[in-house]
C-alpha cells in the first residue's frame, strides 16, 4: 500500500492521497471486526466467564492490533483445504 512520513500521506496530488487514505478504512475495519469476534468467543467461553472482572470488560477494546503483521513475512500453507462438500 503506502504509508506516512511525519503523519503526511506520501502521493503527489490531494485527490490521491484522500482515496489512498479512505481505502485504509476497510482493512482497518475488517481487523476491527475480526477482533470483536475474537472477544465475543471469550465471552462465550464459560472459564472466562468467571475471570473476567467489570473494570476488565470496561478495558477491553477491539481496536488492538498485536496479532497484526502489516509490515513482516507471512507463510502461506497452500496445503489444507476447505471442505466445500460439507454439509
Amino acid at each position: 500500500m503506502f504509508y506516512g512520513r511525519e503523519s503526511v500521506l506520501t502521493g503527489a496530488d490531494r485527490d490521491h492521497a484522500e482515496v489512498s487514505m479512505l481505502a485504509l478504512h476497510l482493512p482497518q475495519s475488517s481487523l476491527v471486526l475480526i477482533n470483536t469476534q475474537l472477544l465475543q468467543a471469550v465471552f462465550r467461553d464459560p472459564r472466562w466467564a468467571g475471570k473476567l472482572t467489570a473494570a476488565d470488560r470496561r478495558g477491553l477494546s477491539p481496536l488492538f492490533r498485536s496479532h497484526a503483521n502489516p509490515y513482516g513475512r507471512s507463510h502461506l500453507d497452500m496445503a489444507p483445504r476447505l471442505d466445500i462438500t460439507r454439509r
